[in-house]
């Protein structure tokens, strides 16, 4: 979107998220998103609210009535109380009980909206946040900017609102990271899997990054919304009003977004939803995952998985959801590609004869927020037409580049390539050849050679030299600098002996 300013080149979001951050003073990063992203999420309804409710009062000749609910409903709109109203709001914007009148607008609207119960912040007559600049906040958020209320408006206010997740997570740093995915990882796993319609699963959804990305990828190959239908699961309550509010500013129905404290593995919200696309970021390497409780579970068909590790328990909770052509793809920290600990090794295996392992890829450092444990994705396939029997590796250690100095991100063009390399390697109508250094189709059998480890560099080898490397012309050029290096050290040399003969001591 980034939509840009007459008054300054910067995009609106940054703009915007520049501001805001002035405006917080003393507090956290993590008690301050809850306050911006908020007020963001109620600038939303209420635009949407008060642009139909403009139309059904130039229809009250024909019978529309403004205050009936159930307008509302019927075009998928949240019905949004008198006393909740952005206009109403910011007519109380300088008075010093602001922050009380917002908490009372959060818990009307959830009266008024069964699917928003329980999900709105009512943080703001909390004394560490100065009423004025709250008010200054709303005026920022009401800026001229956002006051068109179209659709259009709800694309700029979600892409503001995902924009500001996305900053609150790099401010938070490592805690940041447990609710958020990279988008660059997420458009990553979301192109390569192309989620045109059937269900979407994400048993550990974080903020609904997967969900959004999906809903914008189906938007731009020009398909039909209505045909995905999302699932989602998050045992962080904090984290899943994040999720609900993020997809209900973008218009997805979030009714199948599940919170529970005990998670998917303890208490699974989807347990008999068989996916098309299963996608997720779980947590690395998790330990306290409550492995001891689920020993005989339904899910381990590959193996039993360690208690004191979940990665190779998520991979087979993945496949359970999965339909009988469904597609997984997932994030995992690097050491799942070579463990053996606790059997690891073996259900690796397992899966690989299975032929359900299609593709994996290593990622590039420092893409994480909340881990510096390196990365990979997995992609798992069920009914395979072209390739069975073959693994496809992809290195894409050297992609990507640094937004600051501790993180990166993959461009447009890394995830083009590595998502185009996929789906070369998939479609039966093209010819897939391995590129040295970056890509190889490996047959399961060498796989099995070298122990069933999945680590790309071990099968895509070296990149080629550039044909037009001259060995003799480098080295001649790099003995004339080291000779002309000790000729400089020489004359220094000789300085410093002349000057220490000129002293008199």
């Amino acid at each position: 979107m980034a939509k840009k300013t007459e008054q300054n080149n910067e995009p609106l979001e940054k703009q915007l998220w520049q501001a805001a951050d002035k405006l917080r003073k003393n507090i956290d990063a993590a008690e301050y998103k809850h306050v911006v992203l908020g007020l963001i999420f109620l600038r939303y309804i209420s635009a949407s609210f008060e642009e139909l409710y403009k139309e059904l009062v130039n229809q009250q000749a024909d019978g529309a009535d403004p205050e009936d609910r159930e307008e509302y409903a019927a075009e998928n709109v949240f019905y949004v109380p008198a006393n909740a109203r952005w206009s109403y709001l910011v007519s109380k914007a300088k008075n010093p009980q602001i922050g009380k009148y917002i908490d009372d607008a959060m818990d009307v609207i959830e009266r008024e909206n069964k699917s928003l119960k329980g999900v709105l912040p009512k943080v703001f007559a909390r004394p560490n946040l100065d009423p004025t600049s709250l008010g200054e906040l709303i005026d920022l958020i009401g800026n001229s900017t956002l006051k068109n209320t179209s659709t259009n408006s709800a694309d700029l206010l979600g892409h503001v609102f995902e924009y500001f997740l996305g900053e609150f997570a790099l401010a938070e740093g490592k805690k940041g990271g447990q609710f958020y995915t990279p988008r660059s990882v997420v458009e990553l796993l979301v192109n390569m899997l192309e989620p045109y319609k059937g269900r979407v699963l994400d048993p550990c959804c974080g903020s609904g990054g997967m969900f959004v990305q999906s809903e914008k990828f189906v938007k731009e190959h020009q398909g039909r919304i209505e045909n995905i239908s999302i699932y989602g699961q998050e045992s962080n309550q904090t984290t899943w009003r994040l999720c609900k509010m993020n997809l209900a500013i973008r218009g997805i129905d979030a009714s199948q977004v599940k919170w529970n404290t005990e998670g998917s593995f303890l208490n699974d919200a989807h347990r008999d939803v068989k996916a098309d696309f299963v996608m997720a970021n779980p947590p690395f390497n998790d330990s306290d995952w409550s492995g001891d409780q689920l020993r005989s579970d339904a899910r381990w068909k590959y193996g039993v998985p360690p208690t004191g590790n979940a990665n190779f328990a998520w991979i087979q909770h993945f496949i359970y959801h999965l339909a009988p052509s469904g597609q997984a793809g997932f994030v995992l920290a690097k050491g799942s590609l070579t463990s053996k600990t606790g059997g690891e090794g073996e259900i690796r295996k397992a899966l690989i004869d299975k032929g359900l392992i299609a593709c994996i890829v290593n990622l590039p450092a420092k893409l994480f927020l909340n881990t510096q444990i390196p990365a990979c994705l997995w992609f798992v396939t069920r009914n395979r037409t072209k390739h069975t029997g073959e693994i496809l590796f992809i290195d894409a250690r050297n992609k990507g580049h640094l937004i600051n100095r501790r993180t990166r991100e993959l461009s447009d063009d890394d995830i083009k390539e590595i998502a185009h390399t996929y789906h070369i390697w998939r479609d039966e109508s093209v010819k897939y050849q391995d590129v040295a250094g970056f890509c190889a189709s490996v047959q399961v059998s060498k796989v099995a050679e070298l122990d069933y480890v999945l680590t790309p560099g071990r099968y895509v080898g070296l990149p080629e030299e550039e044909d037009d490397f001259n060995f003799a012309e480098r080295f001649t050029a790099l003995k004339a600098e080291f000779e002309q290096q000790l000729k400089e050290e020489e004359r220094l040399n000789k300085l410093i002996l002349d000057n220490l003969n000129n002293i008199k001591f």
